[in-house]
């Protein structure tokens, strides 16, 4: 009997050899695990809270705040770029710039007021009015004069002066006060001071009566894109200027105001700009692991010489 029901190499297939097999692939599986865990765990028993991990903690935590604001408030503020080219940017203007001027003489009638335009293409009007007007001041002994229009995109000049009235005053008065000197569209936005109105607020009543004046413009094509791809054109413009009481050979010349101009080949274009999310994660990633990183090593520093200190002291008392 107790030979009949046996073979050899029975006992493999005893149940409790199975779960030994099963018990040892198992076993096998978790070592791969711990093998390839890259987050290990410390065991409870090495971690020890102290006075100085907590201040360091409290410290880490405000420095990653204060971090993470100031990205927040750099990631929602619109930055404004600049970058400068050689090109002309706005070619569907047909070679025009629109120009707008104000400008104020107190001590000369408005009849007598005039602009008159030229440039290097043959231009030469005298007396323009379309979209000007004039506007008495001082009980009609002075004029503000206020006038739209286009010039060629050549160098040029235009000039406020008598050379349109019908009869030439003996001794005109051009003192005068410029409110606005302007190019190209109007550009108000808070990140970008250029100058757009150099001229503005140029004060010239103390100035000789009977003085030209010159006001050499370098006028540079200027460009701004907002976010959403929308582009304006304008232009910015430096100044020089010089007063000058002019003769000939017959006598003293006229006196005007003239604005001489030319256009520099350079375009400055300014391109408002968000910084993406990609980035601003990135960053907030690199602060929070780094200043943990740099708590971690400090707090070890410091904690493993209180150690050493304390085995000094010990050492000492026996």
């Amino acid at each position: 009997m107790s030979g009949a029901g046996w073979t050899p190499g029975e006992e493999n297939s005893h149940p409790e050899a199975e779960a030994g097999v099963s018990r040892g692939t198992w076993q096998t599986g978790d070592s791969l695990q711990v093998w390839f865990d890259i987050y290990r765990k410390v065991p409870k028993d090495l971690t020890q809270p102290t006075y100085t991990g907590a201040i360091i903690s409290v410290c880490c935590c405000l420095f990653i705040l204060f971090l993470f604001l100031s990205e927040l408030t750099g990631f929602i503020t619109t930055e404004v770029v600049n970058e400068l080219y050689v090109d002309d940017p706005d070619k569907d203007s047909g070679g025009k710039i629109d120009v707008s001027l104000n400008i104020s003489l107190p001590n000369l009638h408005c009849e007598l007021v005039g602009l008159d335009i030229q440039d290097e293409m043959g231009r030469h009007e005298v007396g323009h009015i379309d979209n000007s007007m004039k506007v008495p001041l001082n009980n009609g002994a002075g004029c503000r004069f206020e006038g739209q229009f286009s010039i060629n995109k050549v160098p040029g000049n235009f000039h406020v002066s008598t050379h349109s009235a019908t009869a030439q005053p003996q001794n005109p008065d051009m003192t005068h006060v410029i409110h606005k000197l302007s190019f190209g569209d109007t550009l108000q936005v808070q990140n970008v001071h250029g100058a757009f109105n150099a001229l503005g607020g140029a004060d010239r009543l103390t100035s000789n009566p009977l003085a030209s004046h010159d006001y050499i413009l370098k006028i540079v094509p200027t460009v701004y894109e907002d976010k959403s791809g929308k582009q304006r054109y304008s232009y910015q413009y430096t100044v020089a200027n010089k007063e000058y009481v002019a003769y000939s050979h017959t006598g003293r010349i006229i006196p005007a105001i003239w604005f001489r101009y030319d256009l520099s080949p350079i375009t400055v274009k300014y391109t408002e700009r968000r910084q993406p999310l990609y980035r601003f994660i990135t960053t907030i990633c690199a602060i929070i692991g780094g200043t943990f990183t740099v708590a971690g090593i400090l707090d070890s520093c410091i904690f493993t010489a209180s150690e050493a200190w304390k085995k000094i002291q010990l050492g000492k008392m026996h």
